[in-house]
């Protein structure tokens, strides 16, 4: 591809929006509220991240003497209903959630955008079965498909991974297959596919760089509805092992001393809607800046 035709190209929309680069970051530190948002995730991360360092605690310690005590100059937030510091389970259970939503997203993704763009781009009876295998999974509730899944696989994080993976990746299918059916019948693709070029690289380098952006704003909001899904499936007791801290387990065990003791409830609970409002004005301002012309609603 020459210069003056990929100039053209950028020119129309047709290739890497230069949001991905310098005018991405422009943008975003002309919103405060993304920016806003970006401090107080990189904060709450690296407060995850070495959340074993930091914790003042050990997050299993068990000491019936301390229990169900209000927040204090030794313990910041409390303890539960065995003496557990609430602090340091609540940062351990950040790494816990951030860890599997990273995951889950991750595999969702890459399975997502490889079926749509196998569908979109090779349409016919190959388009016809995939996209019936996405009707049928984005047809069932997402939570009541996980709980199905962790029901027959039993709790544990990798089968949490799995269970909520297997749930999230139709909608990143559904969208990379529409991206891929408008895309492949533009003209830089159609010069690439006369050029003689094989069809892996035809999707994987003209395609998926310009499809990425709307799975990209799909992918930073979904973080925000997997912690939620998590903190569900642990709050329901089939999420996590008991000995693993996680919100939603917090929650579920705290709900027993919502009277004498709501701090039990209160921070676990002030911690899930935090990362997922963060994600949710990230994944908002993105859609914002890579696609101006949005006017509202669902991306999926």
């Amino acid at each position: 591809m020459d210069n003056a035709f990929a100039d053209r190209l950028r020119k129309e929309n047709l290739l890497m929006p230069e949001a991905y680069g310098g005018e991405f970051t422009k943008k975003v530190f002309q919103r405060k509220d993304m920016l806003f948002a970006l401090i107080a995730l990189l904060l709450f991360s690296g407060t995850a991240l070495f959340a074993p360092l930091i914790s003042p605690y050990d997050p299993n310690a068990i000491d019936l003497g301390n229990k169900n005590l209000s927040p204090s100059g030794e313990h910041l937030l409390g303890t539960d209903y065995l003496g557990r510091d609430l602090l340091s389970r609540i940062l351990i259970g950040a790494r816990t959630s951030l860890s599997i939503a990273f995951g889950v997203v991750l595999i969702s993704l890459l399975i997502g955008t490889a079926l749509g763009c196998v569908a979109g781009y090779y349409g016919g009876i190959v388009d016809e079965s995939i996209s019936r295998v996405i009707d049928i999974f984005l047809s069932f509730p997402g939570i009541i498909f996980a709980l199905a899944i962790m029901g027959v696989l039993g709790s544990g994080v990798f089968n949490l991974i799995f269970a909520l993976s297997i749930v999230q990746w139709a909608k990143y299918a559904r969208v990379m297959r529409g991206q891929v059916l408008s895309l492949k019948k533009q003209e830089f693709v159609l010069s690439a596919v006369t050029s003689g070029a094989d069809d892996f690289h035809i999707i994987l380098k003209h395609i998926v760089p310009n499809a990425i952006a709307p799975l990209l704003v799909l992918a930073t909001i979904d973080f925000g509805h997997v912690i939620l899904s998590i903190a569900t499936l642990s709050f329901l007791g089939i999420g996590l092992p008991a000995d693993v801290p996680e919100w939603g387990a917090m929650l579920s065990a705290g709900k027993e001393f919502m009277r004498t003791a709501p701090n039990q409830t209160i921070f676990p609970g002030l911690a899930i809607t935090s990362f997922v409002v963060i994600f949710s004005i990230l994944g908002d301002g993105m859609r914002d800046i890579l696609d101006p012309n949005h006017e509202g609603g669902e991306i999926y």
